[in-house]
């Protein structure tokens, strides 16, 4: 298992450390990745999950219903939602091989505790990409850390909101938690490059 990189305190910085790593890997280890589609999801845990601050996105997706949950059910939520973090990250990546990316340079932050920081994917003979990392720095830590990606104009986070969150109204944090972790138990399959 690789060493956590020590964090830059910066989040374009942060960003762009923790993509050029993880695109690295995941270029080196195609073979590997194709064989077993599952190893993408432990490469992202690996990689990229130190950065990411699942508990506050999974409590995002909560929303107001965190009122009538116990910490039992919030750390449950919590870690189905993870994991469906990482599969669905592994999804999106799953298309990729032997691109680059190109992180924006850094912009002044002042006092500012939220960042977005666009990531450019590059394709020889295709368009980019660009995917938009939403950066929250904690207020304790002073650490830097994702809780949303947005992908083709679309917020993973808005979308979950949108779908997890009347599920829990309607039918219950339990029910959602259980319906996230029998999504996670399915084995990782890897999307068609043309996809």
């Amino acid at each position: 298992m690789p060493v956590a990189l020590a964090a830059p305190q910066d989040p374009y910085q942060l960003i762009d450390v923790v993509a050029q790593s993880t695109f690295k890997r995941m270029n080196k280890e195609q073979a590997r990745i194709h064989q077993e589609p599952g190893y993408l999801r432990q490469v992202i845990r690996e990689e990229l999950l130190p950065y990411v601050d699942n508990r506050f996105a999974a409590y995002k997706v909560i929303g107001s219903n965190i009122k009538n949950t116990s910490p039992e059910q919030r750390d449950r939520f919590t870690e189905a939602f993870t994991d469906y973090i990482v599969a669905t990250y592994a999804d999106a990546l799953g298309k990729y091989d032997n691109q680059t990316i190109q992180v924006e340079p850094a912009k002044p932050l002042g006092e500012q505790k939220i960042a977005s920081v666009s990531v450019k994917v590059l394709e020889p003979g295709a368009p980019d990409i660009t995917v938009i990392f939403k950066m929250r720095q904690n207020s304790k830590t002073g650490e830097w850390k994702a809780y949303d990606m947005v992908a083709e104009g679309i917020s993973l986070l808005a979308a979950k909101q949108s779908e997890l969150g009347g599920m829990i109204r309607q039918q219950g944090i339990d029910k959602v938690s259980a319906m996230l972790e029998e999504h996670n138990s399915k084995p990782a399959t890897l999307p068609s490059k043309n996809s």
